[in-house]
């Protein structure tokens, strides 16, 4: 523990991380399988989503190895074939696992004793032990690379392949034109299997998962297309791209395949809308998947078309350190002071995909820990949470009967999924009221409209005022790529002077659109950052509700609000624009109903 507790005053001496963050991440370690334990620095990258250079940089100057920068765009043919030329002298499967781990054998020193130079963004990784056991390579030395630069090295000179896509482009000319059932017929079973053994729609399906995970995709939409073809969507950062369409298959058979391969659906039912779910070890991580499947129409009336949309669940994505959600200085302040108490209630807010999970789940993580008892009801349940005991919901266990429950079996702090009806709000409330701390999601567009919401639902104003901690409503928008960026153009100005720009910050030159995109972003856009008003629930706000009466006045809990700090959605907004990380156009579109 001592070696441990000296690392960790390391990395607080260098402000990386906090003392809380070290003492829940020691408390993980003590909890570890002592056969195969995680190291400390591991546990903060992978668990606490710690900036893995920050860590590993710290480890590279405390061990004295030496650093590498590496431009990507001066990485020249000569090096690469050098590098692929040492690659092929390793074993096919340890290289495959070194480049997983993101080592990279790159070059060899010349001199009298020729030595293997080999890039490693994890310098407690033991793999590298093994050069000397598997390959010709006797001396070695690693060296320390930044994550970023190791991954786009390896994209350049050993990217990853997609087998599936390599069986698929491998049978591309045996897929020959199908026959179209006729109006009266049934749909003929035997010709369905005939048609995906032929196909190989199999390696198709398995390779979209792949690809969806790789390029980062929140969901994979399948739809039939015409006659006889599909087209196979990603959605990435919110916006769907059609990643690729297959002719001459029938839409049939891609759902049979894709129903085969689920578990909860069944294959020969085509009249209802069905739910499933299904799971792939993909670059040695566990994915899960969920899959929607329902019936839709068409011009061919005879035929029995389905339309599949299958959610992408990487535990990867979860968020554990709240500043990492990226929340302007103001709206994390009042954040923190609302979930860092025993009790009451915290709401967010907005539409579907704007990133209400996200946010509960770093706010979970950072309340956690060993001592509180932490339940969580939800339908369905989107990421596993570590300590928390989450509940099961299923024909026997209702949503709601789950929610009554949950009162009996000695909380400290409850993730409702979201407030649905006056059951859930009343629920709600009740906790808040016996000292436990309660998170939940509410559908609404901005913040004071959630407080009318609860109070429709029959939620009274005095309870309202005293159970509520805080309400953020947020919205996600896309972040203009920093490499293909441009200054915005004079014939936006008028539109940014609309949204509520100034001609100062017009003339800053901090004002950028989005380019045409390149190699590292999808149309001029790579990931997404929130916007979000914070309305904090102050005692002059508490009062204000209380006084309410029969009707909840939104305006004037906007402007105490506002009058408190809280920016609206639409001034968050024009401070990523002024930030330089998002586009009048994204913003215009987040809040267009403000």
């Amino acid at each position: 523990m001592l070696e441990k507790s000296r690392l960790g005053k390391l990395f607080i001496e260098k402000e990386v991380i906090d003392k809380d963050t070290l003492n829940k991440a020691l408390l993980i370690q003590a909890d570890e399988d002592p056969v195969n334990p995680r190291r400390l620095e591991e546990i903060l990258v992978s668990d606490f989503k710690v900036d893995h250079d920050a860590i590993f940089g710290i480890l590279a100057d405390l061990y004295a190895f030496r650093t590498i920068n590496i431009d990507i765009e001066k990485v020249d043919e000569k090096q690469i074939k050098h590098t692929r030329e040492i690659l092929s002298k390793f074993p096919e499967d340890f290289r495959k696992e070194l480049l997983y781990k993101k080592i990279l054998p790159y070059q060899i020193s010349y001199g009298r004793r020729n030595k293997l130079l080999v890039l490693s963004g994890n310098l407690t990784e033991k793999l590298v032990e093994r050069i000397p056991l598997l390959t010709e390579f006797k001396k070695y030395e690693i060296i320390y690379c930044r994550l970023k630069t190791l991954e786009e090295l390896i994209e350049l000179i050993a990217p990853q392949h997609n087998e599936f896509l390599e069986l698929l482009q491998e049978a591309s000319e045996q897929i020959e034109e199908i026959r179209e059932p006729s109006p009266e017929a049934e749909i003929d079973e035997y010709a369905l299997d005939d048609e995906i053994n032929k196909s190989l729609l199999v390696s198709l399906y398995e390779a979209s998962l792949v690809e969806a995970v790789r390029k980062d995709a929140s969901d994979i939409h399948i739809i039939p297309f015409q006659r006889s073809n599909i087209d196979i969507y990603f959605r990435i950062d919110g916006k769907l791209h059609l990643w690729h369409r297959q002719e001459n298959i029938a839409p049939e058979a891609m759902a049979a395949v894709a129903k085969d391969r689920t578990s909860g659906i069944d294959r020969f039912e085509r009249d209802t809308a069905q739910d499933g779910f299904s799971q792939r070890i993909i670059d040695d991580h566990l994915i899960r998947f969920r899959v929607s499947v329902l019936p839709i129409i068409s011009a061919e009336y005879e035929r029995r078309f389905e339309t599949i949309v299958i959610r992408v669940v990487d535990d990867r994505k979860v968020i554990t350190d709240l500043k990492k959600l990226g929340f302007q200085k103001q709206a994390e302040k009042d954040f923190l002071k609302a979930i860092n108490t025993s009790r009451g209630i915290v709401i967010v807010t907005g539409p579907t995909g704007s990133g209400k999970s996200t946010t509960l789940m770093a706010a979970l993580y950072h309340v956690m820990d060993p001592s509180k008892n932490v339940l969580t009801c939800e339908d369905p349940v989107e990421y596993v949470i570590r300590g928390a005991r989450q509940l099961k919901i299923g024909h026997k266990l209702s949503f709601d009967n789950a929610v009554r429950s949950i009162l009996r079996h000695d909380p400290d702090i409850v993730m409702v999924g979201e407030i649905r009806d006056k059951i859930t709000a009343d629920v709600a409330v009740k906790l808040s009221n016996t000292g436990h701390l309660t998170f939940s999601t509410l559908h609404t567009n901005d913040a004071p409209s959630a407080i009318s919401r609860l109070y429709k639902m029959g939620v009274e104003p005095f309870l309202l005022a005293y159970a509520i901690n805080i309400i953020v409503a947020q919205r996600l928008v896309r972040k203009i790529c920093p490499h293909c960026r441009k200054p915005l153009s004079k014939e936006k100005y008028q539109a940014a002077l609309d949204l509520g720009l100034t001609e100062e910050d017009l003339k800053s030159g901090k004002i950028f659109e989005a380019g045409k995109g390149c190699k590292k972003c999808t149309e001029g856009y790579k990931g997404r950052i929130n916007i979000c008003e914070a309305l904090y629930f102050s005692h002059e706000m508490r009062k204000s509700i209380v006084q309410a009466g029969t009707e909840i006045d939104e305006e004037k809990i906007r402007q105490i609000a506002e009058k408190q700090g809280m920016l609206s959605l639409r001034e968050s907004g024009l401070e990523r624009i002024r930030e330089g990380l998002s586009s009048i156009s994204e913003v215009a579109y987040a809040t267009s109903e403000d």
